[in-house]
């Protein structure tokens, strides 16, 4: 087939979710499938020839002011509608066969081209775009509740910590905020099939989103290289010697970075700890983790190997996230390499770590402070762990299983939509 992937980012700068995106790429790539990649992007010169494993992703440049929720009018119902002509052109001149939108940029328009070319529309959902404005359901940083609905009170509030002093000003916004939603799942709605990765995402998007109570949600989550990821990992070195524990993530208040230095004082964590991340919250991590006598080093952002050196090597790895996680990519290549995991339940956490069989699951950071300390204190409860989670991770979340599972909707769709059975 020739399939074009829509995203709003793509290695070998990006998070997550550009990761994943690459998985799928390379998994059809793998298959012999034809892959074209499109990215908008407000980088206009040296991301234009980027590319990484062969991939060349086409970068459609845009622009936005930098003024709060102006900018959002200008990277969504400006964008879509610039974003569906072009992919809508894509697809007449490589005689695409589906479309694949990977993120909240690229969702909306490449599911409208796809429909006006008459091909079927597949669009992966990885966090809570849909439903969310801010795509976290946090309603303020102090909050330990996640947002129950995107009501007009419940957008009163989350507003605030976000535009400080100035909060009054934004209320009149709230409308805007509510249509520009609603316009999200409306596009979304009109896929011929929604990919949820996990189950919280697909359970979410039920609840949330009524619009798609008539579109095809399957669950199906990221793939993920294993036998690429231990044989690149198998070859780097230890970067530190000796044990000890790790954080990989954004050091942003959803990831729960505030709760990290108190479950490790509840711990009395005794080994080294290494911080791979950078954000918003680093500077106050920092100051804070100097308070606790406790050797806590930050690493900042690190490339993709080195990550997966540290992650090969360490004891154990603390993931505190109390944002709702759709499922996490540092949580699957931990499991990839048997490492041992102490994590809050959040999200779609529960899809990969099981409690007390692939890992450890806490619902209070006292909780998780004790899961770390059993965790430093008992090798066979890692050895243990570690072995279920890579046997949890093969069966369920390796490309060559999910690929398998991307392929089969693929060539259902097509022949639905050549016999005039969706569209």
């Amino acid at each position: 087939m020739r399939v074009l992937i829509t995203t709003d980012a793509f290695p070998p700068v990006c998070g997550g979710s550009g990761w994943s995106t690459y998985e799928l790429a390379k998994g059809l790539r793998d298959r012999a499938h034809h892959v074209e990649i499109i990215k908008p992007s407000v980088e206009r010169h040296n991301e234009l020839t980027e590319s990484f494993d062969g991939f060349t992703p086409a970068i459609f440049p845009y622009w936005f002011p930098p003024v709060p929720y102006v900018r959002n009018y200008f990277k969504n119902e400006l964008l879509y509608k610039r974003l569906t002509r072009h992919f809508r052109q894509v697809i007449r001149e490589s005689k695409i066969d589906i479309v694949h939108a990977q993120h909240r940029l690229t969702g909306p328009p490449s599911i409208a081209a796809a429909n006006r070319e008459g091909i079927p529309s597949v669009c992966t959902i990885r966090d809570y775009w849909p439903v969310c404005y801010w795509s976290d359901l946090i309603v303020t940083p102090d909050s330990e509740a996640l947002c129950p609905s995107c009501t007009v009170s419940t957008m009163t509030r989350c507003v605030r910590p976000r535009a400080g002093a100035l909060w009054p000003l934004t209320i009149p916004m709230i409308p805007y905020m509510r249509s520009n939603l609603a316009r999200k799942r409306t596009a979304l709605s009109r896929a011929t099939v929604v990919i949820a990765v996990s189950s919280a995402i697909a359970t979410d998007l039920k609840v949330r989103a009524p619009e798609l109570g008539e579109t095809e949600v399957q669950t199906i989550p990221n793939p993920v290289d294993v036998e690429g990821l231990r044989s690149t990992a198998a070859l780097l070195p230890a970067p530190l010697d000796g044990s000890y524990g790790l954080f990989v993530g954004k050091l942003e208040i959803n990831k729960g970075v505030s709760k990290l230095l108190k479950a490790l004082e509840r711990a009395q964590f005794d080994l080294p700890f290494v911080v791979i991340g950078d954000g918003s919250e680093r500077d106050r991590l920092e100051r804070a983790a100097k308070g606790t006598g406790r050797d806590i080093r930050f690493a900042g952002w690190l490339p993709r190997d080195q990550v997966l050196a540290w992650m090969r090597h360490a004891t154990l790895l603390v993931f505190p996230s109390y944002g709702p996680e759709s499922l996490s990519r540092v949580l699957l290549e931990a499991c990839v390499f048997g490492l041992p995991v102490a994590a809050m339940d959040t999200g779609g956490t529960g899809d990969i770590i099981l409690h007390e069989q692939t890992g450890l699951l806490s619902s209070t950071v006292d909780q998780l402070g004790v899961d770390i300390g059993r965790l430093r204190q008992d090798r066979n409860l890692r050895q243990r762990l570690g072995c279920a989670a890579q046997e949890h991770v093969d069966a369920t979340f390796s490309s060559r299983v999910v690929m398998c599972e991307i392929e089969s909707l693929y060539e259902r769709i097509c022949e639905e939509s050549s016999q005039g059975l969706i569209g």
